[in-house]
């Protein structure tokens, strides 16, 4: 199994960087897990929704360029579905079924993913409807899908 994780930004502070480490250790027993960064754009001040529709079009842009084709995709997406984990980790069978055991997930910037991500998209998956930095949403992201694979596992994991 394989997962790739494309995402809009990097990880500046040591603690996430060593938080992605860490999953990425715990995650490898189950699935070869890559991390695929794409810069983001600046985005000035006081940005008109032009703008911002722009920068985030460009970023869709990078991000389509690295989705592979016939590659199943999961969006983090403020508006996808919310699962508790054993549900989540059920949801992630079957995607890996349809996906021929590679998931790739992918991770907008500050302002979100572009509308031609979204409907490129196979699934759409909310970690919360609580708003969360891009390199945090990054770390959940890992920290879910390691829980997945203990439960499918039936492996102990927290409650």
């Amino acid at each position: 199994m394989k997962i790739r994780v494309i995402c809009v930004g990097f990880l500046k502070e040591n603690y996430f960087k060593d938080a992605e480490k860490e999953y990425l250790k715990r995650l490898s027993p189950y699935a070869e897990t890559s991390i695929e960064e794409i810069g983001d754009l600046p985005i000035p001040e006081k940005a008109s929704e032009a703008i911002e529709n722009s920068i985030k079009e460009k970023e869709g842009e990078k991000i389509l360029s690295k989705i592979k084709p016939g590659s199943f995709v999961i969006a983090l997406d403020l508006n996808g579905k919310q699962y508790e984990s054993p549900a989540l980790a059920e949801e992630m069978n079957k995607w890996f079924v349809k996906g021929g055991s590679v998931l790739t997930f992918v991770i907008g910037g500050s302002l979100g993913l572009s509308e031609a991500v979204i409907k490129r998209a196979n699934a759409h998956l909310c970690l919360s409807k609580m708003t969360f930095t891009h390199q945090m949403s990054r770390i959940i992201l890992l920290e879910q899908l390691y829980r997945s694979f203990r439960i499918n596992k039936g492996e102990p994991y927290h409650k």
